[in-house]
């Protein structure tokens, strides 16, 4: 579980989260919600130790991150962030790459790196590029790159940040279904999610954000009938055979 508390952070003169208290459970999927630049990334960034908090803390599974080193951080959670470099590597090197929290010295992949990697190239169905450059795959293949070199990273705690860019709708429902089998394996996953519907549906907890700070956070049915998306987006939700829809 990542705990947040009191937490207040951003960027070197620009405090971009105010005071936000919340938990992402294990063995569930919380998708965090809200307009463009409400905080959003900010938060998932902050909770795991990349930006500068002013106030308040994180935990993971009971530990600050204050207290752990940048490799214990690594071992503990990973983050898929929104913007990406495309390297000159091949998509077996990129998730290779995951492994590295958990090399020792000299850094030399191990057997089980190696077996790590291709168990995450095969549950994101990009296996059969592995020998590919990431500059010559489509937007979408080289999303499911990376996220496979997440997987291969081997966390408790997953972080998303819009993780659908790039994928088309068949891509969408294969990303969904590896977050579901994830959450059922007991780790902890939070998506940064636009699409309402998506978000509602998929989701097992939905936190609210507007401009910097968290108006609610509960099941998808709370979130509903606290009013808190009509607050932040300015649109009314109402639900239907389980969806979500706007009015």
């Amino acid at each position: 579980m990542i705990e947040v508390k009191e937490l207040s952070g951003g960027y070197p003169g620009v405090e971009v989260v105010h005071d936000i208290s919340l938990s992402f459970p294990d063995g569930q999927i919380t998708a965090v919600i809200g307009p463009n630049g409400c905080g959003k990334s900010t938060l998932l960034n902050l909770c795991c130790g990349q930006l500068h908090q002013t106030q308040g803390e994180v935990l993971a599974d009971g530990k600050s991150l204050s207290m752990l080193s940048r490799t214990d951080i690594a071992r503990t959670i990973a983050l898929l962030p929104q913007s990406r470099t495309i390297p000159d590597i091949t998509v077996g090197a990129l998730v290779l790459h995951g492994r590295f929290p958990w090399l020792g010295y000299p850094r030399v992949y191990r057997e089980e790196d190696k077996a790590a990697a291709e168990n995450a190239m095969t549950r994101t169905g990009i296996q059969e590029k592995s020998h590919k450059l990431l500059a010559r795959l489509s937007g979408g293949e080289r999303q499911k790159a990376y996220l496979a070199m997440l997987l291969a990273q081997n966390t408790g705690h997953i972080l998303l940040d819009e993780p659908t860019t790039y994928l088309d709708i068949n891509h969408q429902l294969q990303l969904f279904s590896l977050l579901t089998e994830l959450k059922q394996e007991g780790k902890c996953v939070v998506a940064v999610l636009h699409d309402l519907g998506t978000a509602l549906e998929l989701a097992d907890r939905v936190a609210v954000m507007r401009k910097g700070r968290l108006l609610t956070a509960g099941t998808p049915e709370q979130v509903i009938l606290s009013g808190a998306i009509e607050d932040a987006f300015g649109v009314k939700i109402g639900r239907r055979e389980q969806y979500a829809f706007l009015r």
